[in-house]
């Protein structure tokens, strides 16, 4: 069981954001919480202290599950005071004066709860908490005798798929520079890195090179002293005096015995950066190509040994038919092709994702009965449960990884387990969600929606999530967590009370056994949703309610404002895949509520959800070819993502606060307005938005564009938006053509992606764009210029990098290498009646992608020729064509 100081620092973050942005509400009861919070702040420096010593003790144990507790019931206490005092504020004169009498009495409960949680806290903190400490200092695990370390067990007399992977490894093994190398096999658990270390070790030409070559198995719980001794003792007998010989001095001795000497090391399982720095200064830097081999599950492991320009090697997931050749040899011990076995043969290597680890552990039970078809069929049905039920060979290594992870990661992590499986999950809302649910802590450095980006790209490099998508400037667009992680993550997120996923079996007994008052999210991805509700359910401190189904439903405005009255102090709303005709007014009684993902009809955003103050991310899909939002967003001091697929009308700022509270309130740090209408472009608006990073714009850009009385134009307030990255406009009106862009110095300075969609401009107005400063990335869509011919220019584009031209009447590009000096992509798309490249792109030295969609085999030849030039120059160049048929002779 993990220390939960993320919860506390989560609680301490809430309580601090309550008394911010909620004290009129909370100014009866802020002593109390101000006490409470002094409290944890306390208890906090006392977790961070046990995380020094050993925690599987059993009075820790006890100890993290009454801190949890209580740490739980603080937050429903400050959470349930602040949802009361604001429906009380909400109701009309007559209402709360019948409610006189009551109300305040409500209030004085909850106040003493508080309180009386307070004093939990102050015990623990002044007698347990110290107690534990000292314990643990007097059973610190560094003085118990070790376990004897067990290497794991490795089939490699024969493998499949990895042939060329044998040869590419022991080609880096055997060539390249006279000086030491360190060699990286990176991959997730279960791909075969030790099976492919073993193989290349055995390998005839790096047997031959090598005149000392040791295989060490390394893992999370490595002993310096045995690393040493295990390389020693491969090409000289340990004496008594080298066995006692300090760790530092073993070093020192293993190096000058290397000294001068062929050597090959393999640390197998390598799991931290610094486990490299505390073994590598044993390994002399001889002129004889003397190489370490290092298998690791984490490319920050690979890029911090690396010490040459020699790229690590990712082991990547085994396609299908290897995989099903795999599963025919573990089998059958051969490679022939039986037809009657040949359907759930392919379902099975299917669904094993291609991982080596799970399709071995399918055959193990396939091998119960080999030639019985109905066997097959049923391990087919059943191969999710089957790969779950190997303890020994899956758990044993997640559960290994998922201890060492980072505290700040392990929630994170787990909380991929609420998509469903095989979902590809944006980014932008992973970081969102992540963020609503307090998973991120503000660090005054960088943004939160920086640091949750951080977070994700360290889970990517301990191969525990795989990238699904890439942008145009390579950042990872969509993730993805593989079958037998994602269980995981269902499965230890219900032990530590994460959230709880309802299936369609456990809903018609909710009524006898209601959702636990221990559980803060529900998970409903594959169940009957209106059934759910129709069961009359509880859950009195639900938190988030999280439905992403890949079907969507009608749904009535009852069911949704049901949602509302039951869960009241829901933070998280995720209900895109329920569609509904207007917005149910009960929401706007969900006060806490930070981030709201919602699909609908509706035109309008009612005023009502004003009261929304703790609201960061507002998602919105509509039918309605327009949205207006009268809800005064301006007022809610944490909101900072608005994300739409229509054009949408924004309230216009009031002039001035009405008080000086209200003015300490609109400093916000809003960073996306997409899509907004072309005439919410106005100064008074986007000063409210002066830090935004992301602004997309859509509807009749001729409003944009068009010159005012003092001859302005809306276009011109967006140059004062200086953290402003990514701009997209979108022309909606098909008979309006944009004449003109403003020039260069009235676009925002710092843009690095620019996307025009139907605006038909004429190809010469791009020589503006081409003086844009920092633009890395041009997206021209739908008719975003129209014209026969474009003849590029020199001086422009000068850190553009990806190109994107799409359904456009294009027939003649004339363009030279110098006028797109950094370009390294180009993707054509519907472009039908272009027929050539210009020849000028072969000479673009930095260009490695060229990329046609729906295109014409003139063009795919064409695009053919600069492949054959490039590839004659020894360039680096991929050329990809759909339909690839354009490329056949």
């Amino acid at each position: 069981m993990s220390v939960p100081d993320a919860a506390i620092s989560f609680l301490l973050d809430n309580i601090v954001q309550v008394l911010t942005y909620n004290y009129r509400l909370i100014a009866d009861a802020g002593d109390n919480i101000k006490t409470l919070r002094s409290e944890l702040e306390l208890l906090q420096g006392l977790m961070t202290d046990f995380l020094n010593y050993n925690n599987d003790s059993e009075y820790l144990r006890k100890l993290v599950k009454e801190i949890r507790s209580i740490v739980e019931e603080a937050e429903d206490a400050v959470d349930t005071y602040v949802v009361q005092a604001a429906l009380q504020k909400s109701k009309g004169t007559l209402s709360r004066a019948i409610h006189a009498i009551d109300y305040p009495m409500k209030l004085r409960s909850v106040g003493k709860k508080i309180q009386q949680i307070s004093d939990k806290v102050k015990q623990i903190n002044e007698g347990k908490a110290p107690n534990a400490i000292q314990m643990m200092r007097k059973q610190d695990k560094r003085d118990q005798p070790k376990k004897p370390k067990e290497e794991p067990k490795v089939e490699t007399e024969h493998v499949v798929g990895f042939d060329g992977a044998i040869k590419d490894v022991s080609q880096l093994l055997t060539s390249g520079a006279k000086r030491l190398e360190v060699i990286s096999i990176v991959g997730m658990l279960g791909l075969g890195k030790t099976t492919l270390a073993k193989k290349v070790f055995s390998h005839q030409d790096v047997d031959y090179e090598y005149m000392i070559r040791v295989f060490v198995y390394v893992s999370k719980q490595y002993e310096r002293r045995e690393v040493f001794l295990k390389i020693l003792g491969s090409f000289m007998n340990i004496s008594a005096e080298l066995s006692s010989m300090s760790e530092d001095d073993l070093e020192k001795f293993l190096c000058k015995e290397l000294k001068g000497k062929q050597y090959l090391i393999v640390l197998d399982d390598v799991w931290e950066k610094k486990d490299w720095d505390n073994l590598k200064d044993a390994f002399p830097m001889n002129n004889k190509r003397c190489r370490v081999l290092i298998t690791t599950r984490y490319e920050t492991v690979a890029k911090h040994a690396k010490n040459s320009d020699t790229e690590f090697y990712k082991l990547d997931f085994l396609p299908l038919e290897k995989s099903r050749e795999l599963l025919r040899w573990k089998v059958f011990r051969d490679n022939r092709l039986r037809s009657e076995f040949d359907q759930y043969e392919k379902e099975i290597a299917e669904k094993c994702d291609g991982l080596p680890l799970a399709i071995v552990v399918i055959a193990g039970y396939i091998l119960n009965h080999p030639e019985r078809i109905d066997w097959w069929q049923q391990v087919a049905e059943s191969v999710n449960d089957y790969i779950a039920r190997d303890q020994e060979q899956t758990t044993k290594v997640i559960e290994l990884m998922y201890a060492h992870l980072p505290n700040h990661l392990k929630r994170c992590f787990m909380y991929l387990g609420v998509f469903p499986e095989d979902f590809e999950i944006p980014v932008w809302k992973l970081v969102r969600l992540w963020i609503a649910e307090g998973f991120i802590q503000a660090d005054g450095s960088l943004s939160q929606e920086d640091m949750a980006e951080e977070y994700l790209d360290e889970l990517i490099y301990r191969n525990l999530v795989m990238v699904a998508k890439r942008r145009s400037n390579d950042k990872v667009k969509a993730c993805i967590i593989h079958d037998t992680l994602h269980d995981f993550c269902k499965k230890e997120a219900s032990k530590e009370n994460l959230f709880q996923e309802l299936k369609r079996d456990n809903i018609s007994s909710l009524s006898s056994n209601p959702i636990s008052d221990q559980r803060r999210r529900l998970c409903l991805n594959n169940v009957d949703v209106l059934r759910f509700l129709s069961s009359a359910p509880t859950g009195k401190y639900i938190r988030s309610f999280l439905n992403f189904s890949r079907e969507e439903t009608d749904v009535e405005v009852s069911h949704v404002s049901k949602i509302a009255k039951t869960f009241n102090l829901l933070r998280v709303l995720e209900i895109q895949s329920l569609k509904f005709t207007r917005m149910p007014i009960d929401l706007s009684n969900l006060i806490l509520l930070k981030y709201i993902a919602i699909s609908s009809k509706l035109s309008v955003i009612p005023e009502k959800m004003s009261g929304l103050l703790n609201m960061q991310t507002l998602i919105v899909n509509t039918d309605a070819p327009r949205l207006e939002i009268k809800a005064k967003i301006w007022k809610l001091p944490q909101f900072r993502h608005l994300h739409t697929n229509t054009s949408t009308v924004l309230p216009f700022p009031d002039s001035k606060p009405s008080s000086k509270k209200e003015e300490d309130l609109v400093d916000q740090d809003i960073q996306t307005l997409s899509t907004i209408a072309p005439e919410c472009c106005t100064k008074e608006i986007l000063s409210r938005a002066s830090k935004i990073k992301k602004l997309g714009i859509r509807g009749n850009l001729t409003a944009l564009f068009n010159f005012r009385d003092d001859e302005s134009c809306l276009f011109d307030n967006l140059h004062d938006l200086g953290s402003l990255e990514n701009l997209k406009l979108r022309n909606d009106d098909i008979a309006s053509r944009i004449s003109y862009l403003p020039p260069a110095k009235n676009f925002a300075q710092q843009l690095r992606l620019l996307t025009l969609f139907g605006t038909q401009l004429d190809w010469a107005e791009l020589i503006k764009l081409g003086k844009l400063p920092n633009l890395e990335i041009l997206k021209l869509k739908e008719h975003a210029f129209k014209g026969k011919k474009w003849q590029s220019e020199k001086g422009g584009f000068l850190l553009l990098k990806h190109l994107h031209i799409g359904e456009t009447d294009l027939e003649v590009w004339e363009a030279e290498a110098d006028h797109f000096p950094k370009l390294t992509c180009l993707e054509l798309e519907n472009c039908a009646n272009l027929k050539t490249l210009p020849d000028g792109l072969a000479d673009i030295s930095s260009l490695h992608l060229v990329d046609l969609h729906c295109t014409t085999p003139e063009l795919a030849s064409s695009a053919d020729k600069v492949r054959a030039k490039k590839e004659m120059k020894g360039g680096n160049f991929k050329l990809s064509v759909y339909p690839p048929e354009h490329l056949k002779k």
